[in-house]
């Protein structure tokens, strides 16, 4: 029998990060078809796509960050300085990144949110909710929520 010793560590190291995550997704195209005919297209990489709002001052009043990946849009932050929201600002951003992901090809959108953000609004928006994850973190509910892009 081979004893093999492993050495754990617990900080943080991008280019491990970034060689990781270049293993997973060889592994992760290897093992799917659907994933091995994108390789070398333009929806194999993410593509960061990111909107945001200036006020008059210059002062950032909203954004959104995100990033298209096959034909997805992954919706990460959706922003709106308090002194700006009720004005449709949020709409707007939300709305100009789904028009340009679906210039990137793209047919369907995701974004995660707390029961306290935003699920109303991703609701009047077109979204439905795929998945719930009650106490995460304790207390709070997560919806996974997601809308085909016409």
């Amino acid at each position: 029998m081979v004893s093999r010793m492993f050495r754990l560590e617990t900080e943080v190291d991008k280019a491990r990060r970034d060689l990781l995550r270049r293993r997973l997704r060889d592994t992760n195209t290897a093992a799917s078809p659907v994933l091995r005919a994108l390789r070398g297209t333009p929806g194999e990489r993410e593509a960061p796509l990111h909107v945001w709002a200036s006020d008059a001052n210059g002062d950032l009043a909203g954004g959104l960050v995100g990033h298209t990946w096959t034909t997805w849009l992954h919706v990460t932050y959706l922003w709106v300085d308090g002194r700006h929201r009720g004005a449709g600002l949020g709409s707007r951003l939300l709305a100009e990144a789904e028009r340009a992901a679906a210039e990137r090809a793209c047919t369907a959108s995701r974004v995660e949110t707390w029961d306290f953000q935003a699920p109303e609004f991703y609701k009047r928006h077109g979204y439905e909710v795929v998945c719930v994850i009650p106490d995460y973190p304790p207390g709070i509910t997560e919806y996974t929520m997601t809308k085909a892009l016409t």
